[in-house]
């Protein structure tokens, strides 16, 4: 019987980190974040719909899709950003569950589904365990002004649009605290992946 991981935090929170090393371990990974840019590409139902609703401004010379524009439009509008998730959250699910029955079908013995939202789109019935990645709220905020070059007002809102950290861990499984070193973070995920036996023997 093979293991589901869901693996979450916050934006800025480190969880790609974790992500990353839990790949070098071995362990195959489906992250939400590249099933949803793989859902939005020229020629793709979701990438129709979008164009439909938000109209052609919002793409580059190239027909893509910007993303900074779109997200200027979503961060700061909630009826806007819930016509955006109708459209893409249904196309991104379809895809990952498609990937993790490969996986498990190829005999894969845990799968990590490498969701940000995973409570908040109420997907934690996907999985067996879950994996809170935490920072402190001042630490999220430096982090994500200096990775994004936003503004104090733009992380804010970002971070507004996700449940406060806080929350995820209540609710998770096992919490990582990346406020430390790589080392560290890096110990806590050893640690907690050989209590669930996730590691392959």
């Amino acid at each position: 019987m093979a293991v589901t991981i869901g693996l979450t935090g916050g934006i800025a929170s480190g969880k790609s980190t974790v992500s990353a090393m839990m790949r070098e371990l071995g362990l195959p990974v489906i992250d939400a974040d590249e099933a949803a840019r793989a859902v939005v590409e020229p020629g793709e139902e979701a990438y129709r719909q979008i164009v439909a609703t938000f109209g052609p401004d919002i793409l580059q010379m190239n027909g893509e899709i910007d993303r900074a524009k779109l997200g200027a439009i979503v961060f700061n509008n909630e009826q806007e950003r819930k016509k955006l998730n109708a459209i893409v959250h249904p196309a991104v699910r379809r895809k990952m569950l498609a990937e993790k029955e490969e996986l498990i079908r190829s005999g894969a013995k845990t799968v990590v589904l490498d969701i940000p939202l995973l409570f908040e789109s109420g997907l934690t019935d996907w999985v067996d365990k879950v994996l809170v990645v935490y920072v402190d709220d001042d630490v999220q905020l430096c982090r994500l002004m200096a990775r994004n070059g936003f503004t104090e007002e733009e992380a804010i809102a970002r971070i507004r649009a996700q449940w406060p950290l806080e929350e995820k861990v209540k609710r998770g499984d096992a919490v990582i605290d990346n406020n430390g070193t790589v080392e560290q973070t890096r110990r806590q995920l050893l640690s907690i992946l050989q209590q669930w036996e996730a590691l392959e023997k």
